[in-house]
């Protein structure tokens, strides 16, 4: 199926999301629809993202090696691959072709050839938006955000959105804005001139 892209970047642009209920149709298919939320939860790029002691020691033991795109569709499957999910066959399919767009990554964690987790997400200019997360061997995908959080910065991206608060989102340092206040935010990060690779 082929989808249209541009449309969908779009959507993305003016802070919506897409979703999909979790009831399959005997097609493998769903509906998908757009969303937005009253509060955006962003995960901080700045002195106020934070993590567990005990993540510092997994980090110093350099149990995993991070990389990029190594397999996106293994980060898709293990997002999708839960007892309830809005990452239905559809949307893994146009994941896969905002992939093949340049626009949808993959940020994971390996042990040895091993995809120990993994943050999939959406780049356009200075933002991040990440749609799902999973982990495989513990801790995998804890250090997957702190990787992430490091590379963001150093590509010098403004927004890392996570689009809705849980609790291990706010072991990092999570918050919740408004949506005028994410409205502005996100008008200036489209316009930051930034490379996700």
């Amino acid at each position: 199926m082929e989808y249209d892209i541009p449309l969908i970047i779009e959507g993305y642009r003016k802070g919506l999301f897409l979703m999909a209920d979790d009831d399959d149709d005997e097609d493998g298919l769903s509906s998908l629809g757009w969303y937005s939320s009253t509060a955006r939860t962003l995960i901080p790029l700045d002195e106020r993202f934070r993590y567990p002691k005990s993540l510092k020691r997994v980090l110093n033991q350099n149990r995993f090696s991070p990389a990029i795109n190594r397999d996106f569709a293994g980060v898709v499957e293990g997002c999708a691959d839960r007892q309830s999910t809005w990452i239905s066959r559809e949307l893994k399919q146009i994941y896969l072709a905002l992939h093949r767009a340049g626009w949808a990554h993959s940020f994971e964690t390996w042990q040895n050839d091993t995809l120990a987790g993994g943050i999939l997400g959406i780049a356009i200019g200075g933002i991040f938006i990440g749609e799902s997360m999973f982990f495989r061997i513990p801790d995998g995908s804890k250090v997957a955000m702190v990787k992430l959080v490091e590379h963001l910065r150093d590509r010098n991206f403004l927004l890392f959105d996570a689009q809705m608060m849980n609790p291990h989102l706010a072991r990092f340092g999570a918050y919740d804005i408004g949506n005028d206040e994410y409205q502005h935010l996100l008008h200036k990060a489209l316009h930051q001139p930034c490379s996700f690779i």
